[in-house]
């Protein structure tokens, strides 16, 4: 077998290769043997590994498995159109009146560079406006507020990597996590600019982050209610829907999270009013 090295694609034998992971760092670990950090490639987790236990993967599989991804996201993209299509409310029934849209704005913070890209791509898909930026989950609290008054956005998405750690057992303890209490810093800042759930729609967390300590901070959406992984763009299916719901109509839970890759079991949140507006005349200049 060729040696793992920082920036290999593998998979964990002791998890039935369940998930593929981009390698981090290389490590010396307390049991004397060689640990690799891992970063999920799709979904929300960071997670760690002896050497070992891992197994490089072909670019054969990489190949099929990014595949599979982008199937489901074009799903979840079809599945957004048509339910614009059917919902939105329309002016120009008759032709007469030239409307345009206005969607919610959303500001994305996220702790991976890799996923960011993606999510780009996939806002630039859906039509949702965005500013993004690139931010490890630890400094996120400590930028957050700024980066809020510089653009005043609609929506504020804050994640990146997470996971429960491996021996804890204490679900309810932050310190058994291994980013939730940045994401939790990150919201309480948030909320230091905005108070109101209604004005500034928040989503925060990763893969089995602490759901309910995220809502109590003042997240309107979170991650993880059975503290399962979550996928990269499950985040900006979120956002899509709130951009694109109206502001005189709440958001039907049921609805949004379905809107989702992962659904119920890695999202939850509460009640929230939507961020879309129509307007015309559409102007000719």
């Amino acid at each position: 077998m060729s040696k793992i090295a920082k920036g290999d694609v593998v998979a964990r034998r002791s998890y039935k290769m369940d998930i593929y992971f981009k390698v981090v760092e290389l490590y010396a670990a307390g049991d004397g043997q060689e640990h690799a950090l891992l970063r999920g490639i799709d979904v929300r987790l960071l997670a760690d590994a002896p050497v070992e236990d891992l197994v490089k993967v072909t670019p054969g599989e990489l190949a099929a498995h990014w595949r599979n991804v982008m199937q489901k996201s074009g799903e979840c993209v079809r599945r957004a159109f048509t339910r614009r299509e059917e919902k939105l409310p329309s002016l120009n029934r008759g032709g007469e009146i030239e409307t345009f849209e206005v969607p919610g704005r959303v500001l994305h913070v996220d702790g991976d560079p890799d996923y960011l890209e993606l999510c780009e791509a996939t806002y630039r898909q859906l039509g949702v406006p965005y500013h993004t930026y690139h931010i490890d989950e630890q400094e996120q609290p400590h930028r957050v507020e700024d980066l809020l008054r510089k653009h005043h956005p609609d929506i504020l998405v804050l994640t990146g990597h997470d996971g429960f750690i491996k021996g804890k057992k204490d679900f309810a303890n932050l310190a058994s996590y291994r980013n939730s209490g940045h994401f939790v810093a990150a919201v309480r800042a948030a909320r230091r600019y905005e108070k109101s759930r209604d004005d500034l729609v928040i989503f925060a967390g990763a893969c089995q982050s602490h759901y309910e300590a995220l809502l109590e901070a003042g997240a309107n959406f979170a991650s993880s209610p059975q503290r399962v992984m979550i996928h990269a763009f499950d985040p900006v299916f979120i956002v899509e829907k709130i951009a694109y719901t109206p502001t005189y109509k709440t958001i039907p839970l049921k609805e949004i999270i379905e809107a989702t890759i992962t659904g119920f079991p890695g999202v939850g949140g509460v009640e929230t009013w939507g961020k879309y507006r129509l307007g015309a005349p559409k102007s000719p200049y």
